[in-house]
């Protein structure tokens, strides 16, 4: 097919992200930046996201010191950045000025601990898509081999109606005038 020309490519397929697009899709800097690369992404549909887990996460240091093993809430939550990556892009959100907040994980099972020196692939889709929340199924292995899985909901919120903090102080003012 020549340049230029509307072929006949399915138009929810989008190539895949290098490090610098998921840079741009995500807020998440290292260490808790969990997605190394996109292999595929079907809008609306699915994503095949990568992992590359090294010796060197910090994690490891302390999750066992003899042997190392990734933690599974880690692995969920690089499930879960995988799906803001799609949800991004189905809801055509990049340069909205929202974000993706996790918010909720059910059924986690895990089924295989995930070592360092491997490449966890993080396949995820929607089970449920709205407006603002949208609900996700999300498996992680390693060589076709199962090492979690879960559901998880998430919600998409501009960043000046995202939940803050309680002050402290104001907190511990009211406690003290009872």
């Amino acid at each position: 097919m020549s340049e230029g020309t509307d072929g006949d490519a399915a138009p929810a397929a989008r190539p895949a992200y290098d490090i610098r697009r998921i840079l741009e899709a995500l807020p998440h800097r290292y260490p808790l930046l969990l997605v190394d690369r996109v292999e595929s992404l079907t809008i609306g549909e699915a994503i095949h996201a990568v992992k590359a887990v090294s010796f060197n996460e910090q994690f490891f240091q302390g999750h066992f010191p003899g042997r190392p093993i990734m933690p599974g809430v880690l692995q969920i939550e690089a499930l879960a950045q995988a799906a803001a990556i799609l949800a991004i892009e189905t809801l055509e959100l990049t340069g909205s000025g929202k974000l993706v907040y996790f918010m909720a994980i059910d059924e986690a099972k895990f089924r295989a601990p995930v070592e360092p020196g491997v490449l966890l692939d993080l396949n995820v889709g929607f089970v449920q898509k709205r407006a603002r929340v949208c609900k996700f199924w999300g498996k992680a292995s390693i060589a076709g081999k199962l090492t979690c899985e879960a559901q998880f909901t998430a919600l998409s919120l501009s960043l000046s109606k995202a939940p803050r903090r309680p002050r402290l102080t104001n907190l511990a003012f009211r406690a003290n005038r009872r």
